[in-house]
């Protein structure tokens, strides 16, 4: 009894995923194997979908699936969404950032499978195979009517060059194609390491024979080839879309194909989907396909198991890889990470308690050690700490937003010089009244203590409960101070100190049992060398 009771505790314990789409029976085992509690429901109704998501720690989804900011709200202990595939369009990411969930895809699983499926439909478009095929079948015989053209020697245009782009045009290349191609984020070293050439739209519009799109959709290529594109190709051009509907005008381009200047396209992806009827559907010299891009065994099963192992990894470790809104963590880098993580939180915390509003610009300075380390999550987790305190939701995957909407800069800087410590971490904020700095340690790697606060050297952990102090250096101060917390019956269980100069500025950190309130805090004020004091609570 008692063994089945604790085989129920763990259960209870253990991170649970929820699969809404169909996807390869894989991803179940993987996480099964992860001891991650899984629940397969393809197809689940959004209503239902909305009364459960409250359970799930993580949404594994295709494209079916519609995440939205409605859902997204419903979902109060969500941590990861993970799509089966490369396209996220189906997934409100700002809403997903601003509650602080991560979202992440599989751009590698079906980049093969898609490419294929793109010079399969370049094939079928210069040989007219689809209208061939039927034409065959009703009993006739047009030989002459499908004379089509040999791709060798054509120029072949690619808008966008990334994974998908790039397979595309090493298939194309060894069909004997000269590719070119137009993407902002391609550099010439890697151009010549395909064996291709960068060009401009402008130029790719003009000279290619063929163009192909393997581009995501967004604000700037929504609509990258509208009546203006089409009319600076050349006459007899063909168009290829398997990558993202919304890319292509959908009326101008059956304009184009019923006025000739088009000869030919062919789509896998649509404006609007399921795409049950479309303008394009009986244009002259078209062939659709229903989004079978990534519609084969290998990448089904290859998607599925990249996405469970993706989410598990982050659900066990807090690695985290191909993520749309967050920076990678290798499985590896992620327990180097944990300490600093947890430091630059304090940090943050301490600054967020003690600091004014009116914040104007937060920065972090990493040496020693930390400057080996990835700086993004640490300053993710720095800004966390600080506005903890005034925003509620805050996490570290939509922090940098909020900051962002609050006009706040951030920046981080390491520095490769050597420091008083094995490894350091400064941060520092600037608001409208000055500036407020605090440096941090590990102590045997994994131990945060504070070095150095407004650049006053003192040495302390961070104390669950404390009151920090600014005061001037005099003598009886700390006997005063003692006297009165003893009165109110405030047990001091530390007391840290520390000065710029004798009968200077100093600062004491004190560690309490309990938290001090605020009547007590005034009468601190009052005593006399006191500048500031904070009641100060650290996780």
């Amino acid at each position: 009894m008692k063994r089945l009771a604790r085989q129920f505790e763990i259960r209870l314990k253990m991170k649970k995923v929820l699969i809404s789409d169909k996807i390869s029976e894989f991803a179940i085992k993987i996480f099964e194997e992860k001891k991650i509690n899984v629940d397969y429901k393809p197809g689940i109704k959004n209503l239902e979908l909305l009364k459960i998501i409250k359970n799930y720690d993580g949404l594994a989804v295709r494209s079916n699936t519609q995440v939205t900011r409605q859902l997204l709200e419903k979902a109060e202990k969500l941590k990861i969404i993970g799509r089966a595939g490369i396209g996220t369009d189906n997934i409100d990411k700002d809403a997903a950032t601003e509650k602080g969930v991560i979202v992440m895809n599989t751009p590698f699983g079906n980049a093969v499978t898609t490419a294929e499926h793109t010079i399969a439909m370049i094939m079928s478009l210069v040989r007219m195979i689809p209208s061939a095929d039927y034409s065959t079948r009703q009993g006739k015989w047009e030989k002459s009517k499908f004379n089509g053209i040999e791709i060798t020697n054509k120029i072949l245009g690619l808008v966008g060059c990334g994974n998908v782009g790039s397979i595309v045009a090493n298939r194309a290349i060894g069909l004997k194609m000269k590719v070119i191609a137009f993407d902002p984020f391609l550099n010439i070293k890697r151009a010549e390491e395909i064996g291709i050439e960068k060009v401009t739209l402008d130029d790719l519009l003009r000279k290619s024979d063929i163009i192909s799109l393997h581009t995501p959709l967004t604000n700037e290529t929504k609509n990258i080839i509208s009546a203006e594109a089409i009319n600076k190709m050349k006459k007899g051009a063909k168009l290829v879309n398997c990558a993202r509907g919304g890319l292509v005008d959908e009326y101008v381009c059956r304009a184009a194909l019923e006025s000739g200047h088009l000869s030919g396209a062919a789509f896998d992806v649509f404006t609007e989907e399921p795409a049950t009827n479309n303008i394009l559907f009986d244009a002259p010299n078209f062939i659709a396909t229903p989004h079978l891009g990534a519609s084969t065994k290998e990448a089904q099963e290859n998607v599925a198991v990249q996405i469970a192992e993706q989410m598990s990894d982050f659900l066990k470790s807090g690695a985290i890889s191909n993520a749309l809104n967050f920076p990678s963590v290798t499985a590896e880098e992620a327990p180097i990470l944990k300490p600093y993580v947890k430091l630059s939180y304090l940090l943050g915390s301490f600054l967020g308690q003690v600091s004014p509003e009116g914040i104007k610009s937060v920065s972090l300075e990493l040496e020693g050690k930390a400057y080996h380390i990835k700086d993004e999550p640490i300053l993710a987790n720095a800004l966390v700490g600080i506005l903890e305190s005034s925003s509620a939701t805050v996490n570290n995957v939509n922090a940098l937003k909020i900051v962002s909407g609050r006009g706040i800069n951030v920046s981080s800087t390491k520095h490769e010089r050597r420091c008083d410590y094995e490894t350091l971490l400064t941060l520092s904020i600037l608001h409208e009244k000055g500036e407020r700095k605090i440096s941090g340690t590990l102590i045997g790697g994994y131990m945060p203590r504070i070095v150095n606060i407004q650049g006053i050297p003192i040495e302390s952990a961070f104390p669950k409960n404390a009151l920090y102090l600014r005061n001037y250096d005099k003598p009886g101060f700390i006997g005063q101070l003692g006297n009165m917390l003893g009165e109110k019956k405030v047990n001091i269980a530390s007391f840290h100190l520390g000065r710029r100069t004798k009968g200077g500025e100093a600062i004491a950190l004190i560690e309490v049992d309990e938290k001090v309130k605020n009547e007590l805090l005034e009468e601190i004020k009052s005593l006399p060398h006191v500048v500031r004091v904070n009641s100060i609570y650290f996780k």
